[in-house]
């Protein structure tokens, strides 16, 4: 007879012990069971809806400099996204360590795994492609038994090219034939404009089910309250979830909520952004950026970034 298996969920994550011998050796896991799909805008996770209420995470150390690596980082982390109400985290923009993935699972948190292909690389070179095909092939290998990990991540804020689009179709054909059961996906951050109206492009290929979209509007372009006035116009009947948006601000730097660079503006932002975000029709989830600062070689700006991205 088929097993009655209790389906792990954001709110049950519930795990069974597994154990294999050959031989002499045993390898003992903790894996669950749970179903990912998607239905016209909604995401369903073992068959209900579900909003993912997410944030985006880079694998940065949060007492030290460097990177993230051990159980307790791993505990203070997930557990930063777990205060601020979140069930959904994105890991970017590459495979985060194990910790962080077997935690999620425990923790009852969906994942969003990546491998690094992100700006702009040399597209038509094939050994270029055989890389990335490899990062897949590990990350998929690592972690296919993992039910916090829902999406696999082709690439990010990639430009736009007929080369651009073969190789990460064919990474797209990749990942669905290693597992056939999660979602793949793209984040993208071009725009089409028409007026008020902002019409964005999500990857065409039918082996990806979502629409994520990085949009930066009232930090790199316009100002906070130019999202009242922005619509969106989804062409293709998926779900869009709004994978990266925000402002930076140094913390405890305060002034007037127009002010760059403060916690008020940075505030301001944001209410402004989830009210135009609470009017796209087949928004699914979001996860702006990013859950805290992290060390960053191309922010200069002294005094304020001093080497930080300070969207955190």
């Amino acid at each position: 007879m088929p097993a009655k298996l209790e389906l792990w969920s954001t709110e049950h994550p519930k795990l069974y012990d597994v154990s294999l011998s050959s031989g002499g050796d045993t390898v003992h896991d903790q894996i669950g069971f749970r179903t990912i799909e998607v239905q016209g805008h909604t995401v369903l996770l073992n068959g209900k809806p579900i909003f993912l209420r997410g944030v985006s995470m880079h694998e940065e150390a949060p007492f030290r400099d460097g990177r993230a690596f051990s159980p307790e980082d791993a505990q203070t982390l997930l557990s930063w996204a777990r205060d601020l109400g979140c069930n959904f985290i994105r890991f970017a923009h590459y495979p985060h360590n194990e910790n962080e993935i077997r935690l999620a699972d425990r923790m009852g948190l969906l994942i969003w795994s990546e491998i690094p292909v992100y700006w702009d690389i040399d597209w038509q070179n094939p050994a270029t492609l055989v890389v990335a095909e490899s990062q897949l092939r590990e990350m998929i290998a690592r972690d296919h038994n993992r039910a916090s990990v829902i999406f696999w991540s082709m690439s990010n804020e990639t430009p736009v090219s007929p080369e651009r689009t073969t190789f990460i179709k064919q990474l797209a054909q990749d990942a669905r034939e290693l597992d056939s059961t999660r979602l793949i996906t793209s984040a993208l951050n071009h725009t089409d404009k028409n007026g008020p109206t902002r019409v964005r492009l999500p990857i065409r290929w039918a082996t990806c089910w979502m629409c994520w979209v990085n949009e930066y509007l009232g930090w790199y372009e316009g100002r906070p309250e130019d999202a009242e006035k922005m619509q969106w116009n989804v062409k293709w009947d998926k779900p869009l979830i709004m994978s990266e948006f925000g402002g930076g601000a140094p913390f405890g730097l305060h002034g007037d909520a127009d002010q760059r660079w403060t916690e008020e503006y940075q505030a301001n932002l944001y209410e402004h952004q989830l009210a135009m975000l609470k009017r796209i029709p087949n928004l699914a989830g979001m996860s702006p950026w990013v859950l805290m600062d992290f060390r960053s070689p191309a922010r200069m700006l002294p005094g304020i970034q001093d080497f930080h991205n300070r969207k955190g």
